[in-house]
């Protein structure tokens, strides 16, 4: 019976206004996860919104909002709007110092974590798609 919405303003920043609304809108409680870019992350700040474009792009950063009212309607809950996928994790994660240095350091390490990044992203991913395609069943799922 939450709200739920993930974000992120340099991802799709029309996507992130219209979850600030609908979660205004939502009577109850409401919750926005935003991903939000560091300066410990390693890269340059001024890049910082092409940084959360490309976490986005590599579906590293999924951006959804879950409404539980539109269960009442008949409508799917959860909508996933990312955009198809258009880069490796890889060249996401390359972007950051903190991962750069990995690789640097331990390549044959930072290779099976990437790997395991996409693995992670693709599954994440496709379970969110099955999510968001699955009809609820209004008589049992309530608010």
């Amino acid at each position: 019976n939450i709200y739920v919405a993930s974000v992120s303003l340099g991802g799709r920043d029309e996507h992130t206004l219209k979850a600030f609304i609908e979660a205004e809108n939502y009577d109850g409680p409401a919750l926005i996860i935003a991903y939000s870019h560091c300066i410990a992350h390693g890269i340059n700040m001024t890049t910082g919104m092409q940084n959360q474009k490309a976490a986005v792009n590599s579906g590293q950063w999924l951006l959804y909002r879950y409404n539980p009212d539109h269960v009442h309607a008949g409508e799917h809950p959860l909508t996933l709007d990312s955009p198809a996928v258009k880069m490796p994790v890889e060249q996401f994660l390359r972007m950051e110092t903190r991962f750069k240095m990995l690789l640097q350091s331990h390549p044959d390490d930072a290779q099976r974590l990437f790997a395991a990044a996409q693995a992670d992203a693709d599954a994440r991913r496709k379970l969110y798609e099955h999510l968001a395609a699955h009809t609820p069943n209004t008589a049992t799922e309530t608010r």
